[in-house]
């Protein structure tokens, strides 16, 4: 059984020198959001992922699809597409941690959120953000990417 343990942020200004950070496109839909069933594509790789109930810590699966798969299932998702470029950037103090930051586009454009996925609950809760995170959205379900492709979600938009 594989668990993700997750905390998110908003941020609000983009730190300096992300463009020499990796970075890919995503699209990704859902085909249902209780449980959580995504289908995404991650620059040339397709997965669908299933995700269980919970917030900082959930179940988590990852299937690889082919594009034809894809492109099929993502006909069939409820809500909007969201499309976003992740950047990678590691945290040198911290061994093995990355920094996630997701800028979103299309509807959901102007929202910037940073993920980092710990390997404990207890590292999570210790970790000291960076100076250019903003707001704590770890235990806010309106930020879920799931939440965030429904239609009335627009309103927590900055």
């Amino acid at each position: 059984m594989g668990f993700e343990i997750e905390r998110k942020w908003l941020i609000k200004e983009l730190p300096e020198g992300i463009g020499g950070f990796p970075h890919k496109e995503y699209v990704q839909g859902y085909l249902c959001t209780e449980p959580t069933v995504r289908v995404r594509q991650e620059g040339d790789e397709y997965v669908l992922t299933y995700k269980g109930a919970g917030l900082l810590k959930r179940e988590e699966y990852n299937l690889p699809l082919t594009e034809v798969s894809f492109r099929h299932l993502i006909t069939k998702c409820d809500g909007r597409l969201i499309h976003k470029t992740r950047y990678f950037i590691p945290l040198s103090d911290q061994k093995g941690l990355t920094i996630e930051l997701d800028v979103y586009k299309g509807e959901l454009s102007g929202l910037m959120t940073a993920e980092i996925e710990f390997p404990s609950e207890a590292e999570a809760m210790g970790f000291e953000a960076p100076d250019w995170f903003s707001e704590d959205v770890s235990l806010r379900p309106e930020y879920k990417n799931s939440a965030l492709a429904m239609d009335d979600t627009l309103d927590i938009l900055p």
